[in-house]
C-alpha cells in the first residue's frame, strides 16, 4: 500500500492564488522524485470543534483559511528518499531568485508521514 505525507497550513485568505501558484511549483518536484500524486485543497466546510478542530491545531486567525493537502508515495522507501532529495534541492529555498515566497507561516504546518492501513474504492 501506499505511504502519505499530510500536511495542514493556516493560508491568509487573501493569499489562495499565491498559495496555488507555490503549489503548482513545488508539487511538480514531488512528482519527479517518485510521487504518485500530490493534491491541495482549499478549506471550504471546516467547522469549529468542541475540543479541537483544524483551525485551532493550527491556530489560524479569522483572516485566514485551512489548507489540507496530501502526497502519495507508492511506499515509505521512496518518500524517503524522495523527500531527502528534496529538502537538498535549490529549489526548494524560498531565497533563491524565481522560487516563491511561502504565502503562508510554515511554522504553524502540521505534517506527519502515514503508512496506509485500509483503502475502500467505489
Amino acid at each position: 500500500m501506499s505511504y502519505i505525507d499530510g500536511f495542514v497550513i493556516a493560508v491568509p485568505a487573501a493569499n489562495k492564488q499565491k498559495f496555488i501558484d507555490h503549489a503548482r511549483h513545488f508539487d511538480s518536484m514531488f512528482i519527479e522524485l517518485g510521487a504518485i500524486r500530490v493534491i491541495e485543497a482549499w478549506g471550504d466546510d471546516v467547522p469549529d470543534g468542541k475540543v479541537t478542530d483544524f483551525r485551532r491545531a493550527v491556530q489560524a486567525t479569522a483572516d485566514e483559511t485551512v489548507a489540507f493537502s496530501w502526497v502519495e508515495w507508492p511506499d515509505k522507501a521512496t518518500r524517503d528518499a524522495g523527500m531527502k532529495k528534496m529538502m537538498e534541492d535549490p529549489r526548494m529555498d524560498p531565497s533563491t531568485p524565481g522560487n516563491p515566497p511561502m504565502p503562508f507561516d510554515g511554522k504553524r504546518m502540521i505534517f506527519g508521514g502515514f503508512e496506509q492501513v485500509v483503502e475502500v474504492k467505489a
